[in-house]
């Protein structure tokens, strides 16, 4: 009856709390999220998601299950206005009121800098885990451990955390005292260590190091590497792993004894939330992994009292979102080529401001976060498009370490340069072999002076090499209030903007190139 009701849940996208409950200990349903984002609303560009939502979905399994365990899998904060004004108060409160029973780090958790990580972390209800993470030396030493047990009647499930490396994705500075240790080792010696010492039925790893093996290592390589691993809840990729998929993103992957792992994740912003159902009948393991849609069909049965609690924050939103500060003439979706162009040409004329002499721009097409509309611009959807606090940073770097830089980029897919750049590359190859500025070839033992933005500049997203560069000027104003006062106050004043949607860096592999 209840497997019927659940395959009704996900594909209607609602609950219907009236099955007669599950008893005993030989089932545990473990609902959880991932990469949430400070989405607390729905998401305005499709409706989806919600966190108000989302307690029905939660409010509603337990209403007819026994042992639900409740996980989120890092990044819950980081993406909307919320958290800009109010720093991880909102989300921290209202995970608290979901009843979160597991939660572990994100990168994004610490945007803030680990101090205000900790503060924000110290109302926490939940169990706070990190396997391979050594935080003794840190603020956060005393609100996490290495792995924790459930008891569910004379069932026991062990639960480790597993995280990412945080060179190259956290901002230096904002992690210090955090060690890291092999997120593969870690997880299968703490495995090892609840299966065989602990005896616990099953071993659930919640992680936030990304489905693929190519963001390494990625939860299809742990599962592939372990023994003792049963289910592993992942985040970071945004990848909604569908329980029906054949190929790509699978939810069932060999381990090394050539068992499966469910490998479960639900995309980002709160728009989905998975369902694992552990069957112990038999005295064997069973796992039936199911995906729960959050959508409008879900708003009769709110919690108004939640809704309450989110109300005065919503206001402070709100009264952002209708500050108009520019217009745009065409839609600029996210991740677009007109969006992250108009960000790089931004970057490289506010740069000119700081320093002389220029040679071009680069920036991160992830730190994008959402679509400028055709029409009014609001200093909302500025800041909530470019969230991070961020500043223009201007470096001197040789033309070597640039092409460096470049073929991460190429690797990433491409990202933002400025309208005097073009590049040709080779994805695959991770290979930026076709690189010119101002229509001449980037020389390798050139000085150039480049306009970025200061986590690039100390190394983030993998940009290593621009670490290498010396740092010329800084800029004083956040990235957002930079823009926002362009538009105010400099050279975006009074103009509709309307930018190029000419790709300024093109995918062609190297066998295919002239």
């Amino acid at each position: 009856m209840m497997k019927a009701l659940y395959k009704t849940i996900v594909m209607a996208g609602m609950l219907v709390a009236a099955a007669v409950p599950q008893t005993g200990a030989e089932r545990v349903v473990i609902l959880h999220t991932n990469d949430t984002h400070s989405q607390i609303d729905p998401d305005d560009s499709d409706g989806l998601g919600g966190i108000v939502r989302r307690k029905v979905v939660i409010d509603s399994v337990k209403g007819v299950e026994d042992n639900v365990l409740l996980v989120d899998a890092g990044d819950f904060v980081q993406g909307t206005l919320y958290f800009n004004l109010y720093r991880g108060e909102v989300e921290q409160k209202l995970m608290n009121e979901l009843g979160y029973d597991i939660r572990i780090l994100g990168n994004h958790e610490f945007d803030n800098g680990i101090d205000e990580l900790a503060d924000v972390l110290a109302d926490s209800e939940a169990e706070m885990i990190a396997t391979n993470y050594d935080l003794s030396r840190s603020p956060l030493a005393r609100k996490f451990r290495p792995y924790t047990i459930k008891e569910y009647g004379d069932k026991r499930i062990g639960i480790i955390g597993v995280n990412l490396q945080p060179k190259g994705m956290i901002s230096e500075g904002n992690y210090d005292g955090v060690v890291y240790n092999d997120a593969v080792k870690s997880a299968n010696a703490a495995a090892w260590w609840l299966k065989h010492v602990e005896k616990v039925d099953a071993v659930v790893a919640v992680t936030h190091i990304g489905y693929d093996p190519s963001m390494p290592p990625g939860d299809k390589t742990l599962a592939g590497a372990s023994e003792d691993i049963d289910v592993i809840i992942g985040g970071h990729s945004h990848d909604l792993v569908r329980p029906d998929a054949t190929e790509g993103k699978v939810s069932r992957v060999k381990n090394a004894l050539g068992r499966d792992v469910t490998v479960a994740q639900v995309g980002k912003g709160g728009k989905y939330v998975g369902e694992i159902v552990l069957d112990f009948d038999d005295d064997s393991l069973k796992t039936d992994y199911n995906i729960i849609r959050i959508d409008s069909r879900l708003d009769k049965r709110r919690d108004l009292e939640l809704d309450e609690i989110i109300k005065p924050y919503r206001a402070g939103v709100d009264s952002l979102m209708r500050v108009k500060v520019g217009r745009s003439a065409v839609e600029l979706p996210k991740g677009s080529v007109p969006l992250v162009n108009f960000a790089a040409d931004f970057i490289l004329e506010r740069g000119k401001a700081l320093a002389d002499s220029i040679d071009f721009a680069i920036i991160n097409k992830g730190g994008l976060r959402r679509a400028f509309p055709k029409g009014d611009i609001t200093e909302g959807m500025i800041i909530t498009m470019m969230p991070f606090y961020n500043y223009i940073t201007v470096l001197d770097i040789s033309g070597r370490d640039l092409k460096e830089a470049f073929d991460v980029m190429a690797g990433d897919g491409g990202n933002g340069v400025s309208g005097n750049v073009a590049v040709r590359y080779d994805k695959a190859r991770s290979d930026a072999y076709d690189i010119t500025i101002d229509g001449k070839q980037l020389d390798p033992d050139r000085i150039y002076r480049v306009a970025t933005i200061d986590y690039l500049a100390k190394g983030g997203d993998y940009m290593t090499s621009l670490t290498r560069g010396h740092k010329v000027a800084q800029g004083k104003k956040v990235l957002y209030d930079e823009m926002i006062d362009a538009f105010r106050n400099g050279y975006l004043k009074g103009k509709t903007i309307n930018p190029s949607d000419k790709p300024r860096m093109v995918e062609v592999p190297l066998d295919k190139a002239n």
